[in-house]
């Protein structure tokens, strides 16, 4: 009897076809002929379920490749086979079964892993697009688009390392990239021929190759796909006599010094790579909206500490290149503080948002002027992210819905089935709130989606990666300080006002405890959040 492990997770795209799919490479027209004797064909139904539709292509590792249909869920799914089963598919079994305890947006989905003796095949989410490499084949991705990439790439392996795993094959073949333009990262190893740190690195070389069209191979071996010749052959990067590869920026013009210092730091072997949470973070602060490339000047100072701060990782590995930036960076920062001091200097300094006044106050002692009080007023939440330390990071997005002043869209967590307190599952998960600088708050109101949720609010000095141990250090810190008593069963309006009139706040942390009750479990929207200053 076929053994079987089959965990549900995240929704596909559907329609479309998709010639790269499972490790990603198509076989080299040198590689051994595939195996295949009882090879299924057109129609047949898998484990009484999955239903063959269409031989997509002969990977790399010998296996074939199918998209199918989940009759059973009527979805499209991708299906590898290997043949023969047994001890020979082992390594993919347990690839397979590993990471379907992983569940990301930039992860491909697996779902069933099943070995029939003569056969073993595993069946995984179907993603309409192209692999990477197909991609750049027709030209290298623009800078913006290759530091999404590498930011999807980074945040799928936080979340793999997060587990204590490693992926172990990442390359250009095994990154997707959707018709609707999600990154997902695919076929992850288990034979402990790699660690995190090769990981990591093979993001420098997944943006290298962004960017070129080039794979540094010397620098990051590529597994699953060839230096050679063939339909798989990658280009190795251009090298000079020393056998030193170009830069980036000496490839092609038009990238910015801060990513191709990146990318050339991820390759150096005498630097050490960055966990890659961090890298995650460091990348999502350069992945930046098309229409902000005013910001692509002012890469480096996305590596520079806050005050007060431990140095980024990154900083450190930087190395001079980056304290370069930084010295430069602190340059611009002097004269911007001239600049404000002259401004402060002309009484021009006012703060539109909190109704902040800089006249003069009549009958102060010796005529000098004294600050008028301060009008309170909505102050301008600055940055959002969501919390979720004890989860699987399949909820943290859209976290800037809370305070775009829509209340009609807003982010809503998952369906919880069995208990409203996330089903014993999880202390909870909340909103983390950046104001930009310390400043006297009155009252903080959030709009919820529906009653009956209950919810406690917090305050901390520091920000955290965005990972789950970034998050649980968070909401460690930040459970040491509550803002008043917890509101338990509220309205669809929260208002939290028990601040310190004498105290300043910069980060504040919303935190969902328990679930108000919906259609098959429990779950909630929260709308928008609003702060009023004092």
């Amino acid at each position: 009897m076929p053994s079987s492990t089959g965990p549900s997770i995240d929704t596909i795209t559907e329609g479309g076809r998709v010639t790269q799919v499972g490790e990603g490479q198509e076989a080299d027209e040198s590689a051994p002929p595939v195996m295949t004797f009882g090879a299924p064909t057109a129609g047949e139904v898998l484990a009484e379920r999955y239903e063959l539709v269409e031989h997509i292509n002969n990977d790399s590792a010998g296996r074939l490749v199918w998209r199918g249909v989940d009759v059973v869920l009527r979805r499209p799914v991708a299906v590898v086979l290997r043949y023969p089963g047994g001890d020979s598919a082992t390594e993919m079994l347990q690839a397979a079964v590993a990471a379907s305890r992983v569940i990301h947006p930039n992860l491909v989905g697996v779902y069933d892993a099943i070995d029939e003796g003569e056969r073993a095949y595993v069946v995984r989410e179907w993603v309409d697009g192209q692999s990477l490499r197909e991609l750049v084949t027709e030209e290298p991705l623009d800078p913006a688009r290759a530091t999404a990439v590498g930011n999807a790439v980074a945040s799928a392996l936080a979340a793999v390392h997060a587990t204590g795993m490693v992926h172990g094959n990442v390359h250009p073949g095994t990154v997707m990239i959707s018709d609707d333009d999600r990154v997902v990262l695919a076929d992850a190893r288990t034979d402990g021929d790699d660690s995190q740190g090769s990981d990591v690195r093979a993001v420098g070389g997944v943006l290298y190759f962004a960017l070129t069209g080039h794979w540094p191979h010397t620098e990051v071996p590529l597994r699953g796909a060839t230096a050679g010749h063939g339909r798989a052959a990658i280009p190795d990067a251009v090298r000079d006599a020393g056998d030193a590869i170009a830069a980036p920026r000496q490839v092609r013009a038009g990238v910015p010094a801060y990513l191709d210092d990146l990318t050339m730091d991820l390759l150096d072997a005498e630097i050490a790579p960055p966990p890659s949470d961090v890298l995650a973070a460091e990348l999502a602060r350069l992945d930046v909206p098309a229409d902000e490339h005013f910001l692509d000047n002012t890469g480096p100072l996305r590596f520079a500490a806050e005050t007060g701060d431990e140095p980024s990782p990154l900083a450190v590995a930087g190395g001079r290149k980056v304290a370069i930036g930084i010295a430069g960076l602190l340059a611009v920062a002097l004269v911007g503080l001239l600049v404000g001091i002259s401004a402060l200097g002309s009484g021009d300094n006012r703060d539109q948002r909190s109704g902040a006044a800089s006249a003069p106050t009549a009958g102060a002692p010796g005529g000098e002027a004294s600050p008028a009080p301060v009008a309170a007023g909505p102050l301008t939440i600055r940055d959002a992210k969501i919390i979720d330390p004890d989860g699987n990071r399949a909820e943290v997005r859209e976290a800037e819905k809370v305070f775009d002043g829509n209340p009609e869209e807003g982010w809503e967590t998952q369906t919880y089935r069995g208990r409203p307190n996330f089903g014993n599952l999880k202390r909870g998960m909340g909103v983390w709130l950046d104001l930009g600088e310390p400043r006297n708050v009155k009252s903080l109101q959030v709009q919820l989606s529906a009653r009956g949720a209950s919810a406690q609010l917090f305050a901390g000095t520091n920000n955290h990666p965005s990972s789950k141990s970034g998050d649980d250090a968070l909401f460690v810190e930040y459970a040491k300080k509550a803002i008043g008593a917890p509101l338990e069963n509220a309205d669809t309006t929260m208002t939290f006002n028990a601040f310190d009139p004498n105290a300043k706040y910069r980060y504040l942390l919303f935190w969902l405890t328990e679930l108000p009750p919906s259609e098959g479990g429990y779950k909630v929207g929260v709308q928008e959040i609003t702060v009023q200053g004092s």
